[in-house]
């Protein structure tokens, strides 16, 4: 997993939006355990309690559970996991398509942009 921390908004709420699209893309799978705070913290670089703020949060999400035998695990509900893999995605179109409003873009013009862009990718493979 790639860890990127920006000035951006606190550390610990990126964290859990990097650690929540491992989940919702599928690289965390439901039912997968999850390292330890240390071990996670050492990855992204971050103090442990700033990780264990990260964690907390998605617990309280449920996208986490805490077993006090196994550890944290992914969630096994895997409609608040599609949930919030569409909510994820809303947010992320959302955040986009103010930014093109901003640029001056019309909705005709993202449109465009869009498929020309899809149209380029699908060229490249």
């Amino acid at each position: 997993m790639k860890w990127e921390i920006n000035d951006g908004s606190p550390i610990y709420i990126q964290l859990a939006e990097t650690i929540k699209l491992a989940i919702v893309s599928g690289e965390w799978k439901s039912g997968d355990k999850v390292k330890s705070v240390r071990d996670l913290a050492i990855d992204a670089e971050v103090n442990p309690n700033t990780m264990q703020k990260a964690l907390a949060l998605l617990e309280q999400q449920g996208l986490l559970i805490t077993n006090r035998t196994v550890g944290r695990e992914v969630t096994a509900d895997t409609k608040l996991i599609a949930t919030t893999r569409k909510n994820f995605a809303t947010t992320n179109i959302n955040g986009f398509l103010g930014k093109m409003e901003i640029l001056g873009y019309d909705t005709n013009k993202i449109r465009t942009c869009l498929e020309k862009n899809i149209e380029e990718e699908d060229t490249n493979e």
